[in-house]
């Protein structure tokens, strides 16, 4: 079976590599078995597909591992220091209310 593993060692490096494990593996077992990935340290934090599953979590053919890195910087902090940096208002586009235009 082929699953899909993704992983940031540091910021704008992103790492995926296939590999192929057992029938009723888990992420950890998958993880362990994967040469040349060394998680980050402190505690280990994955997902499939984008939302957090504990380790012991079997795999599906095709799923992708993802393990996050903590944060270094609140989003909001970041978003405001983008802000200050470039000195235009950020816009978010939202759809128009029903019945105007």
């Amino acid at each position: 079976m082929r699953v899909e593993l993704v992983w940031s060692p540091a910021a704008g490096d992103v790492q995926q590599r296939w590999l192929d494990v057992e029938e009723g593996a888990t992420i950890e077992s998958a993880l362990r078995g994967c040469a040349g990935f060394s998680p980050p340290p402190g505690e280990l934090r994955v997902g499939i597909w984008g939302r957090l599953r504990p380790l012991d979590t079997q795999l599906r053919e095709r799923d992708r591992i993802e393990v996050y890195r903590p944060l270094t910087v609140d989003p909001k902090e970041a978003r405001r220091q983008r802000h200050a940096k470039r000195g235009e208002r950020i816009v978010s586009r939202h759809r128009p209310k029903a019945g105007s235009g």
